[in-house]
């Protein structure tokens, strides 16, 4: 439990990010993108009727997925590009940078 004590505050348990909701405006172009351009896993692409589709993406090595979909109230509502500042930590950024060009990304300069 993460010492958070101030006089009589109580202590919030530890807590992990688990599921970041990332709005897109085209479900199969964005899956394709993260799947065969950045390397995310697909964890999860289930339609449990006829207005809602779940897709859920991992990065390698992360604990924490991203979701996107159709017909899943407020996060389908959400702005496409409105999620600004996600950041994805590599231990050698030159490394992570050529395989992400390699896989046809542009990336920008290190």
């Amino acid at each position: 439990m993460a010492d958070n004590t101030k006089e009589n505050i109580p202590a919030v348990p530890d807590m992990k990010l688990e599921l970041v909701p990332v709005p897109v405006s085209d479900v199969d172009r964005a899956k394709a993108f993260y799947v065969e351009k950045a390397g995310f896993t697909l964890e999860v692409d289930t339609r449990p009727n006829d207005t809602m589709r779940v897709v859920q993406l991992t990065p390698p090595g992360s604990a924490c997925s991203i979701v996107f979909g159709t017909g899943m109230g407020d996060i389908s509502a959400m702005q496409p590009g409105s999620v600004k500042g996600l950041h994805l930590v590599v231990a050698d950024i030159r490394e992570a940078r050529e395989a992400l060009v390699k896989r046809g990304l542009e990336v920008g300069e290190v």
